[in-house]
């Protein structure tokens, strides 16, 4: 019992410290972030973020400040239907996203450095399940929201981290002008 709670509190530590953006900011979940991990849940309190840029791609954003909508649509051919997207530095945009496949993918936001980041989490938690932060899960035929108002970051990634979707080229830029 012991070995597996050093064992769980150690990749918990790891989960935690890979990347401050890939954890809930707070604004659904009060600072709770959940994953899946051998079929369980574990929540991760994360803290309260509110109006704290975490991160140099951006951060959630608010609802009420959405400047537009962008649909994007997961394919199983391991792209986006879109390959570019153009944000304002300061900008929230409401990303619409929709699974139009038969395999699980994901969309997540964030710089060149956190996208790899998160690939090297990814690659040792496959199953880790996206509420909210910068980063949804989408089962087949599934679409789910992600709110993101873009930081200082000139170029950002938008990436699914399924084992192989990345390398294969599911990945999308944003160009983020001031």
């Amino acid at each position: 019992m012991k070995k597996q709670f050093v064992i769980f509190v150690s990749l918990l530590a790891i989960g935690f410290t890979a990347s401050a953006v890939w954890a809930d900011s707070g604004h659904h979940g009060h600072g709770m972030h959940e994953s899946e991990e051998d079929g369980g849940h574990h929540k991760i309190n994360a803290g309260h973020n509110h109006g704290t840029e975490i991160s140099a791609a951006g951060q959630i954003g608010s609802p009420d400040k959405i400047s537009r909508t962008i649909k994007i649509t997961a394919l199983d051919t391991m792209r986006y239907d879109k390959n570019s997207i153009q944000a304002k530095s300061g900008e929230t945009i409401r990303f619409v996203v929709t699974n139009a496949g038969k395999i699980k993918h994901e969309f997540a936001i964030g710089t060149r450095e956190e996208q790899l980041e998160h690939a090297e989490m990814m690659a040792s938690m496959p199953d880790m399940k996206h509420e909210e932060g910068n980063a949804i899960s989408l089962e087949p035929g599934e679409t789910r929201e992600l709110i993101w108002q873009f930081g200082k970051a000139s170029a950002v990634e938008i990436a699914c981290h399924l084992p192989g979707h990345y390398d294969a080229g599911m990945k999308a830029r944003v160009s983020v002008k001031k």
